[in-house]
């Protein structure tokens, strides 16, 4: 992938997403997760500190390896037990209802086809289970979005893969689950373009849905 792909923006992405504003949004996302429970798009672990006791055993989905050294140094400091596993989110090899959460946190803009991969949350979740989510994407404003369709060809090309303008509510939906709670918000201090927010849970839809 190069040096820059290796490297470079892993550090870079570690360092952006470990800031007191970013953890703040990471504990309230999982706040209420429990049981057995899966992360996709685990990367460097930043999510460990903030899963609460209630969390039985957590496995870790993450195709890439990036920044091992300080991945290993945080799954050895934290109290949970974590088993990673080293696959995309669009095939995942778990039998269905296995989790009674999914948890994923700015993933979703980066998964090449998310939708597939949201159809795999619906079906590694237990009846009753939850999927909760803290993504960033595609803003309401249509000057903001008109934006983020121009600099998102960049933004990929950056960020490694990463998208400006998914409408992350649409594509939970299509992923065949229904949100329960979504809250939109814009991160302070940080461009509008990125900064256009999407937390919430979701649960597999029922034909009633």
């Amino acid at each position: 992938m190069g040096f820059y792909a290796d490297e470079v923006f892993p550090r870079l992405m570690d360092w952006t997403l470990s800031t007191r504003t970013f953890q703040e949004q990471r504990q309230k996302v999982l706040a209420s997760v429990h049981g057995v429970v899966l992360e996709i798009g685990f990367g460097t672990g930043l999510n460990l500190p903030h899963y609460p006791k209630t969390v039985s055993s957590l496995t870790a989905l993450e195709p890439a390896i990036l920044l091992p050294h300080k991945l290993t140094r945080r799954l050895s400091e934290g109290a949970l037990m974590v088993e990673v596993v080293r696959v995309s989110a669009e095939a995942m090899p778990f039998e269905a209802g296995r989790f009674d959460f999914v948890v994923s946190t700015l993933t979703l803009c980066t998964i090449p086809d998310a939708v597939a991969a949201l159809r795999e949350v619906r079906r590694v979740l237990k009846p009753g289970g939850r999927f909760v989510f803290l993504e960033h994407g595609r803003s309401d404003d249509a000057r903001v979005a008109k934006w983020q369709d121009f600099l998102n060809p960049l933004q990929r090309f950056l960020a490694c893969g990463c998208n400006l303008n998914r409408p992350i509510g649409a594509l939970i939906a299509q992923g065949g689950l229904k949100v329960k709670r979504l809250d939109r918000f814009r991160l302070p201090r940080i461009p509008r373009i990125a900064g256009e927010m999407y937390r919430g849970v979701a649960f597999p839809a029922t034909p009633k849905d």
